[in-house]
Order: C-alpha cells, then structure tokens, then sequence
C-alpha cells in the first residue's frame, strides 16, 4: 500500500493510484529542500504554542536538517510507493525518530504545505532569474554604449525608414528588462506571502501562530484570509508566469531581431561560428539555431499564463485536485528562462557589428527625414518641407550628409544610460533578497 498522509487503511486499484499521482514523485523533488523548510518552521512555531514538547522539537530539527542537506545536494528520493514529498519527509522522520515523526502535521494540510512549498520555490527561483536579468541589461547597456554611435537603419513596416544606431538598438532591450523587471517584482511581491496555518483553506483550531512562522521563513507578510490563502493556488502561479512572460517576449524578440540581423541580406552582425549550426547538404550555411531555439522557447514560455488560466480559471474557492496538474506547466518555467537569458547574454559578448552598415547606397533614403527637418529649421514649413524632399526623391536627385543632430531624451544622440541605469537598480534594490536569504540561514543554524 503507498504511504499516504490522507491514508483510510484500505486497499486501493493501483491503475488509480498511478493515475491521480501522475509526475508528483518527479515534480516534488524540485520541492523537497522547501518542504523541509516549511516543516522546520511549522514545528517551531508549534513548540512555541505549547502543541509540541520541546524534547519532541530537539529530536526532530536535527534529523530536518540533515534531510535538508540531502535534499539540497540531490540525494533525496522519493520512494515507488510513497505519494508525494509531504508523505516522503514525514516517512522517514517516523523511521528515524518513530511516533515523534508523526507529529510534525499538526495544525496544517497538504493543501497550505503544498502551497508554502511552492511560494519558497518560486521565490528562490525569481531571485536566481532576476540576477540572470540584471546581468543581461549590464551587458545591454556596455554593448550600447561601446557601439553607441555606429548607425543602422531603423525599419518600419520591414521597410528601411530612419537612422538607428546599435546604441538605440541594444539600449531599447536593455530598458525593455528595466519593464521587465518591474513585472518580476509584482510576481514577488505576491508569491512572498506566507499562507502556512490556512490548512485546508479554513484555518485550524490549534492555536497556531501565523506571524511567527511569517518571520521564520522570510516572508513580507501573511495571506491572512484563509479561503483566499487556498484561492492563491493558481493565482500565484499565474502572477510568475505573466511577469516570465514579459522577460521572455523581450528576450524572444531580441533573437528575431539577432536571427534577421545575421542573415545576409541585412549583415548588421556576424554571430560566434559556436552559436550556429551547418546544413546537411550546403556546406557554406551557418544558421542561427541557437536563436531560433531561443525564440521557441520564449514563445512557449508566453503561453504558460494561459495554460494556467485553463486549468484553474473556471473553478470555484476551495481545493480541487486539479491544481496538481500546474506544477506541469509552471516548474519548466524557471529552467527555459534562465536558459534563455544565459544565452543570449552569451551571445551578445561574442556577436561581432559591422560598423559601416549605413554607408551601403540602399540606405540613402534614411535620412529623408534628416532633410526634411534641416528645411524646417531653415524656417520652412513642415509640410512644404516634406513635399520637397517627397519631389527629390521622386525625381533621384535627394542628397543628404549622414550627420546626425538629435538631442532629445531617448533618441541616438542622447540615450540616457545613466537615468535606464538609476532606474533599473532602484527595482532591483526593491527586490528583499538579503532579508529571505539571512531568515532561511537562521532557521538552519
């Protein structure tokens, strides 16, 4: 018989059994180090109430402990028979230590312990994907400002419309992350609240002590209602994959662009010769499957919110075990984003540009609107202005210099690093990383 905390002591069909356990034996490994987290919490803040014998607690902290090592070296298992993490911790607390081991469920549900474990995980997994975006926008913003004069052109429609520069091009990616950023820590901001003492999504009757456990494992702050602590189930992870689906369009879209920009016929930049692949039969090709890969990958990772909303959007408040079947879609999250990030910060750092992009005739045209603007401030009005530079074109004899006079805030002459900068560490300074990482240090000592 599988070992089950919820277990009736009778038989069960074992095609069943399969069945409602589907990937939770494999799943729950990514969960193992933050169960046993959440446990430790649980049983001191029992201690604390008077529901656990100190001698009780001292027997089983050190045993958690040394189970939180395995866990976070990889050499936790779950077993064939056992459900889940939960029912695999305790298990082998009641092994090691017998009745006491037992005692460790007291005033709490899987339901709030699968929760809990979920927030500690996807909190630990932004802060390891936040950094990964900070690096990027780094490299974005010294990429833009070593080629912060090298022009190219800018497109409309997929037609050549006005000059750009690397710099306006690597600097638009770069405080596409700072937007990016400001997503991550909304999805923070939710996931770092504490819904351990909800139980069932109806409280308990134990005299727990929901602040001290808040405390403990680093959280802002509680989700005090306890129907609302269960609703989050689905919630929480929606509110992730939205702000990693705003990471990945601007990362999936900064491969398109690297994807076209290789090509021959634009040759804006050469990729690493690592970063592509060959072609079976022609010898000369080198393709940009890393990027493409990427953007795939990005393009799935936007579509998460979604499978999220159609597994949990149309049921009512409470559990339902269809809430097992999100962790399917949100654990693959984290590893393709961080992927995807490291990537292409690689790529960037080895990416050759081409420096005379905009000497090539077929860009004349781009500086249509230079012209245009020279006439006006000559004091022509903007109209007749473009109606003659319209009429030069028409009739091929347009001329411009490829001197460009822009000062405005944002544009190729003045792209404010420094202000993309200030702003992006002041959301990545939001971000109470040193706060979690000293309480889960505490609570390990």
């Amino acid at each position: 018989m599988a070992n089950k905390l919820w277990d009736k002591v009778y038989d069960e069909d074992a095609r069943i059994d399969a069945f409602t356990v589907g990937q939770d034996r494999e799943l729950d490994l990514q969960l193992a180090p933050y169960d046993i987290l959440g446990t430790i919490a649980h049983i001191t803040m029992l201690e604390s109430v008077g529901l656990l014998p100190e001698a009780d607690l001292e027997k089983l902290l050190p045993e958690l402990k040394s189970l939180y090592s395995e866990a976070s070296e990889g050499r936790f298992e779950i077993e064939p028979d056992v459900e889940d993490v939960h029912s695999q911790v305790e298990l082998m607390l009641t092994r090691r230590l017998g009745d006491i081991g037992k005692k460790v469920h007291t005033g709490r549900s899987r339901n709030d312990q699968v929760l809990v474990d979920l927030k500690l995980y996807a909190r630990a997994r932004i802060e390891k994907t936040v950094k990964k975006v900070a690096s990027l926008f780094s490299t974005l913003q010294e990429a833009g400002e070593r080629y912060n004069d090298v022009l190219l052109p800018g497109y409309t429609h997929l037609q050549v419309a006005m000059p750009s520069s690397f710099g306006l091009w690597f600097g638009a990616y770069a405080e596409s992350l700072s937007g990016d950023m400001t997503m991550l820590k909304a999805a923070w901001d939710i996931v770092n609240r504490n819904p351990l003492g909800s139980a069932a999504g109806y409280g308990s009757s134990a005299p727990l002590d929901r602040t001290l456990t808040t405390r403990l494992l680093g959280f802002d702050d509680l989700d005090y209602n306890s129907v609302y602590a269960q609703m989050t189930r689905g919630k929480m992870e929606r509110a992730v994959a939205f702000a990693y689906s705003s990471v990945a369009e601007t990362v999936g879209k900064l491969a398109f662009d690297g994807c076209l920009y290789s090509s021959q016929n634009f040759g804006f930049i050469k990729l690493p010769d690592a970063l592509t692949t060959g072609s079976s039969i022609m010898p000369h090709k080198k393709n940009p499957d890393v990027f493409e890969l990427v953007r795939a990958r990005c393009n799935k990772i936007c579509g998460a919110p979604n499978d999220i909303r159609l597994i949990t959007g149309n049921l009512p408040s409470g559990y339902f075990r269809d809430m097992q079947i999100l962790k399917e879609v949100f654990f693959p999250i984290f590893d393709e984003m961080d992927s995807c990030l490291d990537i292409v910060e690689y790529a960037i750092r080895g990416m050759e540009i081409k420096t005379d992009v905009m000497s090539d005739p077929k860009y004349r045209l781009a500086f249509s609107v230079e012209k245009v603007n020279d006439l006006v401030s000559e004091g022509v009005p903007f109209r007749d202005a473009y109606r003659h530079v319209a009429a030069s074109i028409a009739d091929g004899s347009f001329e411009h210099s490829r001197e460009l006079r822009h000062t405005h805030e944002g544009s190729i002459g003045n792209l404010c690093y420094d202000r993309v900068a200030s702003r992006f560490a002041a959301i990545l300074g939001s971000f109470d990383f040193d706060a979690v990482e000293d309480a889960i240090r505490s609570l390990l000592i």
